[in-house]
């Protein structure tokens, strides 16, 4: 009871720092607008970076499945469903700056993350959903960002502040932008960078838990309550982990050309810093040179997944925009990665906008990956215990992805459609499908509305 009072306690904590965060947004754009308001007499007219309020709806629903579910230590089922919704609203303070707000929740449920205790209902499989409560779980963000434009529209100067929560993650970030126009705006540059300090409350799972300091060990009603079989002995060397925190910070470049009247290009730079508790807590890994133990048709966990405590990524890549017709826009785009983890990868993709009236767009699309292995990734029972590091989670593995979408929009520039005070500016509907080689597939469809106000 007193371990749920402080869960309570926790959420209840970040709950009232959204809360806070919120506010002082809001304050921010009340004297901000009042204060431009009392001087506007006094300033020589120009055009405003955005006229008015404007409010985007965005929502998704994605499934996903596979037989490789790193919570059961890289077998069993990956099934997955995820529901978001997402408000963002941008307001112009006065002619140079904008305030955004971007507050989002996503729920989901997933057979994988059940099995982080399988044992809660019935026999219990790797293959199965387990009733749990980590089967399901709420997610919830908000951001504020400001950003001011120079007089000429030639500097962009950004600043954002978010805050996102759920059972047993937090995380606070901070971040900002500079973007410089040269050459009658058709040379871009910027920089940008981002810091997020999260934390963990980190879930083990359920067998191993009573192995952890001051544990019962076999004694533990799971063990008491059920059979064991094949090494009845069971005994996993488990250490929680002794901090749970992680901090990441990025770094960016940008660069964009206008080549042709008809092409653009960019090229893009991007480095990540992480430190801390970068191992995911529940995910199991199992022991080629230890015994097998079961509970039902489970096989109780050796330990968890261990991973080095700071990581370095960099990732290179190029966009080409290239305007055919007044029919047909080609995109393209690539990028390269590497991590001191051992993991490259290559990212390419096309999409070709096709104008078809004056008011509905079609986007058809095609994206390629690949990757290698990280250098600690061992499929299900080929890990031993003997090693430093260690991972059966297939998002590390060696594979090849092809994504295949198709969308629609509509805009009417002029608004005819309206709810309430708001005009309907566009709307956007998208489908994914996502295949890897290693058994997993997904799909997302995507929606989203924006609004202008009159």
């Amino acid at each position: 009871m007193a371990g749920k009072q402080v869960e309570a306690a926790a959420v209840i904590d970040k709950i009232k720092i959204m809360k806070r965060i919120i506010i002082i947004f809001c304050l921010i754009a009340f004297v901000k607008s009042y204060s431009q308001t009392s001087e506007g007499s006094t300033t020589e007219y120009k055009k405003r970076v955005l006229e008015t309020t404007e409010i985007d709806f965005l929502s998704s629903y994605y499934t996903q499945d596979g037989d490789n579910a790193a919570v059961s230590g890289g077998i069993g089922t990956e099934e997955l469903t995820d529901a978001t919704g997402t408000f963002v609203v941008s307001i112009p303070l006065n002619d140079d700056d904008i305030l955004t707000i971007d507050a989002g929740v996503s729920a989901y449920t997933s057979a994988s993350s059940s099995n982080i205790d399988p044992f809660d209902d019935g026999p219990a499989d790797p293959f199965q959903a387990s009733s749990g409560a980590s089967r399901s779980d709420l997610w919830g963000n908000v951001t504020g960002s400001y950003s001011h434009s120079s007089d000429d529209r030639n500097e962009i100067w950004s600043t954002k502040l978010s805050v996102s929560t759920e059972y047993d993650y937090f995380s606070a970030g901070l971040g900002g932008s500079y973007t410089r126009l040269f050459n009658e705006k058709n040379t871009e540059l910027s920089i940008s960078g981002n810091v997020y300090i999260d934390s963990w409350n980190a879930i083990y799972p359920i067998e191993l838990r009573p192995f952890g300091e001051n544990g019962n060990r076999l004694n533990n009603p799971l063990f008491t309550r059920n059979n064991i079989t094949g090494n009845t002995n069971y005994n996993p060397n488990f250490t929680p982990f002794d901090s749970e925190g992680r901090n990441s910070y990025s770094l960016g470049f940008g660069f964009s050309q206008i080549l042709h009247k008809n092409v653009q290009g960019s090229l893009a730079l991007d480095f990540v810093q992480q430190q801390g508790l970068l191992s995911t807590p529940f995910q199991r890994v199992y022991f080629s040179d230890v015994p097998n133990s079961f509970i039902d048709n489970f096989q109780l966990a050796d330990d968890v997944e261990k991973l080095p405590d700071s990581r370095f990524k960099v990732a290179i890549g190029g966009r080409l925009n290239w305007y055919l017709n007044e029919v047909v826009v080609l995109r393209t785009f690539y990028r390269y990665y590497f991590d001191d983890w051992g993991i490259t990868s290559h990212t390419a993709s096309i999409e070709a906008p096709i104008k078809i009236t004056d008011k509905f767009t079609l986007y058809p699309s095609y994206r390629f990956y690949n990757q290698t292995a990280a250098d600690y990734f061992r499929p299900y029972e080929t890990a031993l215990s003997t090693d430093e590091f260690y991972t059966s989670d297939y998002d590390l593995s060696e594979y090849n992805a092809n994504q295949f979408g198709f969308g629609i929009s509509y805009t009417d520039i002029f608004t005819k459609a309206h709810i309430w005070k708001f005009g309907l500016k566009s709307i956007d509907l998208k489908f994914y499908q996502y295949d890897r080689d290693t058994s997993f597939s997904s799909s997302i469809i995507t929606s989203g509305f924006n609004f202008i106000m009159d």
